[in-house]
């Protein structure tokens, strides 16, 4: 028999976290079942760090995320909750240029070798690709295709993403034999 009185609603968890994005420190409360995708997007305003599929298969919102001594690694944002990033440097796909706006040189290539088609997977290949290249400097275009293996693309075919990404490697190669001695 009902009483005719509501449930009491239940209480949110909330929880502060202090990250550090594309450079810059952020200090927010949020709610713990807070996606860090949802949270780079809608609290910080990071909205090239696309939202795919919400369950991690598409990869389309990769970001690379890490500690201040290391750049990290790849991680799909959509399976990772805010208050897990607390302490945690994280770069986003705006996050790769330079100070000046110049394009990092993944997503140069991209650009360059047309590794796009509609351009919605393109963040979260571009981040894959620059967390493979620092891994693999070198790879083979099997390595390519399995290094990008859990980023889908509807349009391209994947060709001239691993183009764009062979020739990203060539780039980043380059410039470190510039540096060295």
């Amino acid at each position: 028999m009902s009483s005719g009185t509501a449930a009491p609603s239940q209480a949110t968890s909330t929880s502060r976290i202090s990250v550090t994005v594309d450079g810059s420190r952020y200090a927010d409360t949020v709610e713990a079942r807070t996606l860090l995708v949802h949270y780079l997007r809608e609290t910080i305003g990071k909205v090239g760090t696309v939202v795919g599929c919400d369950t991690s298969n598409c990869g389309s919102c990769t970001v690379l995320m890490g500690t201040a001594d290391e750049p990290g690694c790849s991680v799909k944002s959509c399976s990772v909750l805010a208050v897990q990033a607390d302490g945690a440097s994280i770069t986003t796909v705006e996050g790769l240029a330079g100070p000046d706006g110049s394009l990092h040189a993944v997503q140069r290539a991209f650009h360059e070798l047309h590794g796009l088609q509609c351009g919605f997977c393109t963040p979260g290949m571009i981040m894959s690709a620059v967390d493979l290249l620092r891994e693999n400097p070198d790879p083979t275009d099997d390595e390519i295709r399995d290094g990008l293996s859990g980023n889908l693309c509807r349009c391209t075919g994947y060709q001239n993403i691993v183009r764009a990404v062979r020739a990203a490697g060539a780039e980043l190669r380059a410039q470190v034999t510039e540096v060295s001695p």
